[in-house]
């Protein structure tokens, strides 16, 4: 279920896949959250580890990522 791998993101994790659900790539993240784009990446990555999207030549898993979080209701 969607909203159960959400519960497993870190507050920062949610504050950047909230983030790349309102369209904003890497760069504006980071200039959002006042952190380096390394530190977007590195969010980021986890996010798709914790929400179990492998790479994959058939799914954009920031897409998915952020379905995930839309299906779940986001505030």
């Amino acid at each position: 279920r969607p909203g159960r791998r959400l519960d497993r993101l870190s507050p920062r994790e949610l504050d950047v896949l909230a983030l790349m659900a309102e369209g904003l790539g890497n760069t504006a993240i980071a200039e959002r959250l006042v952190v380096t784009e390394g530190a977007v990446h590195k969010h980021i990555r986890n996010i798709f580890a914790k929400l179990g999207l492998a790479p994959s030549d058939r799914t954009d898993r920031r897409v998915a990522a952020v379905l995930q979080y839309l299906e779940r209701g986001a505030p």
